[in-house]
This record gives C-alpha cells, structure tokens and sequence, in this order.
C-alpha cells in the first residue's frame, strides 16, 4: 500500500505565500515524475507544476514565476511553494506521483487526497 499525505493548505490574504507538501509512503521503489494539480469548483482539474526524477521542471502558464515545484528524494515529498497568491488561485490542490512499487516493480500512478487553498481578504 502506498499513502500520498498533504499539507500546507489554508487560508492566506493575496500577495500572500503557502508552502505545500506532499509525502509518498509505503512499498515504493522508486518515485518518478511528481505533479501538483488543482481543481476550483466547476472546472477540470489542471496540471500546474511537474518535476521529473532528475529535477526538471514545468509549469503552467497561469503560475509560472509565482510557484515553484521541488522535491526532497530522501523524505519521498515533493512540494509546491505558492508565491504572490491571487483570489483566481483558489482550489483544492492535489499531488500525482509516478512510482515503482517495491512489491513486483509495477509502474503505479497516485493521487493525494487534496488540500484547500482559498486566497481572500
């Protein structure tokens, strides 16, 4: 079994910051491309940033600049920090990880359970 945990979601003021986190545990073997994604009521849910196993980056055009993606391999946690927050950044955020499964070297694919991030005054 493996877990996605978040946190780091909350209330914050535009112009604020969050930092969020998300950790992998379980029979993993190895962590692949991780992602952070958000969903903001009535609408699909959208890739904002990605981080391969090597640490490139990408980023969506609506947050490049004001987000950064990074992941720290020996915790199994990628983060996304959120710089410069605007109202239209509301949304539950969610982590995706691409992993080998320790138990028969499967490629598995993970969602976190989502944290909420609202940016009002």
């Amino acid at each position: 079994q493996v877990q996605l945990v978040e946190s780091g979601g909350g209330l914050v003021q535009p112009g604020g910051s969050l930092r969020l986190s998300c950790a992998a545990s379980g029979s993993i073997f190895k962590l692949n491309a991780m992602g952070w994604y958000r969903q903001a009521p009535g609408k699909e849910r959208e890739l904002l940033a990605a981080i391969t196993s090597g640490g490139s980056t990408n980023y969506a055009d609506s947050v490049k600049g004001r987000f950064r993606i990074s992941r720290d391999n020996a915790k199994n946690t990628v983060y996304l920090q959120m710089n410069s927050l605007k109202p239209e950044d509301t949304a539950v955020y969610y982590c995706n990880v691409d992993f080998v499964t320790a138990w028969g070297l499967r490629d598995e694919n993970h969602w976190g359970q989502g944290t909420q991030v609202t940016v009002s005054s």
